[in-house]
């Protein structure tokens, strides 16, 4: 019974938690070792059994899984290890989750075969994202990456906000840079947007923090 994996269900919904729990015991590999309805009550079961992994819905009463998985994370179960088993298809709940810090995520409308596998992986130490969830995890990566992107201050940028810094006005840097100051101020505009910054001020400070400019 050593190899036997067990398996904390917290669903709100009885007939899923038992309907689960059937299929997994089937081949016997599995155990099902607590049960619970909500995340409260799932933090209670953890402290009278030791699974070695929790199935974990997102829609629960009392305290969501999200919340609850939060609330692992920063506990003395924070590398127990998590498995959503959810009717959430939105990448918004799976990029949450995967910020917070779960293992694995896989929708309830996949075969036994595709959960127990991702159980398996999950209790290995790796990660299991459901495949059908999977291209639009890597579209919003894509496009996180594009915005950081965006936000990164270019090369002329930079050398408006080290002027900027050395307390130059305007018309002064435009000088400098053989520019025109509208474009000048139009960088600086652009600067204050990036860095989130409100006066040059501090702007000066940001590129002092953020080694742009060198104090003598």
């Amino acid at each position: 019974m050593s190899n036997v994996l067990k398996i904390l269900i917290a669903d709100d919904h009885s007939m899923i938690r038992e309907g689960l729990k059937q299929l997994l015991e089937l081949d016997g590999d599995i155990q099902v070792v607590g049960e619970a309805g909500n995340g409260e009550e799932c933090l209670e079961v953890l402290k009278r059994v030791n699974p070695d992994v929790v199935l974990l819905d997102i829609n629960m009463p009392v305290m969501n899984g999200l919340k609850m998985l939060e609330i692992l994370r920063s506990s003395k179960y924070k590398n127990q290890k998590i498995l959503i088993l959810t009717i959430h298809n939105e990448v918004e709940y799976l990029m949450k989750a995967i910020d917070i810090g779960v293992e694995g995520y896989v929708l309830k409308d996949s075969d036994s075969s595709i959960l127990k596998k991702a159980i398996y992986k999950v209790h290995a130490g790796e990660k299991y994202i459901d495949n059908s969830m999977v291209p639009l995890m890597n579209e919003r990566v894509a496009q996180e990456k594009e915005k950081a992107e965006e936000d990164k201050l270019t090369r002329r940028e930079i050398e408006v906000l080290k002027l900027l810094a050395e307390g130059l006005f305007n018309k002064e840097i435009a000088y400098k840079l053989s520019i025109s100051e509208k474009t000048v101020k139009n960088h600086v505009s652009n600067i204050f947007k990036k860095i989130g910054v409100f006066d040059r001020t501090q702007a000066a400070v940001y590129a002092i923090k953020n080694n742009i400019v060198e104090i003598y």
